[in-house]
């Protein structure tokens, strides 16, 4: 088992760092201080920088223009744009339009890729997820109450959603809804694409996070579908399949998501230190003189450590041996990184005191924005559970 990363790519990974340090990190207060149109005008000249550089899209496949990479090469690359919030969004290879860029590429239409895919892969337009209901457990994804009907050539779609993220201002939403009713439970959702501006596709809101609603890319929108027509072209997959695309979808990016979170936490890990290293509590007294605050710091870095090397051997065995047999590594490092996020964070916003709380400083940010880590692609309770689950499997079948 070998994690030594290639002269080439140690390069690459080097100069991406150094360009999000200088060019991306400078701008991210806009996040909080401007609209969303405003922060994407900001953002556009960089990431024409990041595709004269060949860094765009590492998710994707060179013949739609990305530079695709193996999955824990996408880890590492992940998390060097996680040490700020437009990382991601730069580089183009932000969620939802990374996991739906995917999809369509291996199970759109020919007339789907053309008309969506492609300018997606190029950056012009965005795409949103639409999976999440108020009236049942996002825990649960067979449940689901949204349905499509087959009527013709037509799909007709009625339902309600929320926390379909950065819907605002999209171009086309994928949609999970009930097409076979009367199949087993894991057979019964299908994932079809809508234009975001369709007939009967209602936006009631974007859903306030912690305070904030957002607007934009960042955002999360409750949708009403009202007797919406698609055709049935715009299926993906087999009819009830919509399961098993999730988890396509969603096995690796939880990777991509892990690496994130570790971007953040080696960032808020600097604050820290930086903090402890120059902030005076007394006449000549630093803060970082504290036998608490360095275990703070000492706890932080093991934790940030220890996260890493899961997430990377996790990468290494989807890389080698396949998304199946690794399922097991991959729960446990969706609930264990997300909870060493969660305490990074939080130490960091202790360090900095009042000034750790308030929008001058890019950790309030986190708190708010990433607290759903322990919730969204599975609850931390879900993939604990699986993860027993598994390792208990030998002597269940035993019994």
């Amino acid at each position: 088992m070998d994690f030594s990363i290639r002269p080439e790519l140690q390069a690459k990974l080097a100069a991406m760092r150094e360009f999000i340090n200088a060019e991306l990190i400078p701008i991210e207060h806009s996040l909080s201080q401007k609209t969303w149109e405003e922060v994407a005008a900001e953002a556009a000249p960089l990431r024409e920088k990041v595709k004269a550089k060949r860094w765009w899209a590492p998710n994707l496949p060179p013949e739609i223009g990305g530079t695709e990479a193996s999955v824990l090469e996408l880890g590492l690359i992940s998390e060097q744009c996680g040490r700020t919030p437009l990382g991601h969004y730069v580089f183009g290879c932000q969620a939802p339009d990374a996991g739906n860029a995917e999809l369509l590429f291996k199970h759109g239409s020919d007339e789907i890729k053309q008309q969506y895919l492609l300018p997606m892969a190029r950056g012009e337009i965005r795409s949103c997820f639409s999976m999440t209901e108020p009236e049942f457990a996002g825990s649960n994804p067979v449940r689901l109450g949204t349905t499509a009907v087959l009527e013709g050539d037509e799909y007709v779609i009625d339902g309600r959603k929320w926390f379909t993220s950065s819907y605002d201002g999209s171009a086309f939403i994928i949609l999970m809804a009930v097409t076979e009713p009367d199949a087993a439970p894991h057979a019964r959702a299908s994932m079809i694409l809508v234009p975001s501006d369709a007939p009967g596709v209602e936006f009631v809101r974007n859903v306030s996070v912690m305070g904030h609603a957002g607007g934009g890319y960042a955002s999360h929108a409750e949708l009403r579908y009202t007797n919406v027509r698609v055709p049935a072209s715009n299926l993906l997959g087999p009819p009830g399949g919509g399961f098993m695309l999730a988890q396509e979808r969603l096995g690796p990016g939880r990777i991509h998501h892990c690496m994130r979170w570790l971007g953040i936490c080696d960032r808020a890990f600097e604050m820290m230190l930086e903090r402890a290293g120059t902030r005076e509590v007394a006449e000549g007294k630093l803060l970082g003189s504290k036998q608490l605050v360095q275990a703070m710091i000492a706890e932080s870095r093991a934790e940030i450590d220890a996260a890493r090397l899961l997430v990377l051997h996790a990468a290494w065995s989807i890389d080698n041996e396949g998304f199946k047999d690794a399922r097991a590594k991959v729960s446990a490092i969706k609930f264990h990184a997300a909870n060493v996020l969660q305490n990074v964070v939080d130490r960091a916003i202790q360090l900095h005191g009042a000034l750790g709380m308030t929008d001058d400083t890019v950790l309030s940010y986190w708190y708010r924005e990433e607290r759903a880590a322990r919730i969204y692609d599975g609850p931390d309770e879900v993939h604990k559970v699986s993860l027993a689950r598994q390792l208990l499997k030998p002597w269940f079948d035993k019994g």
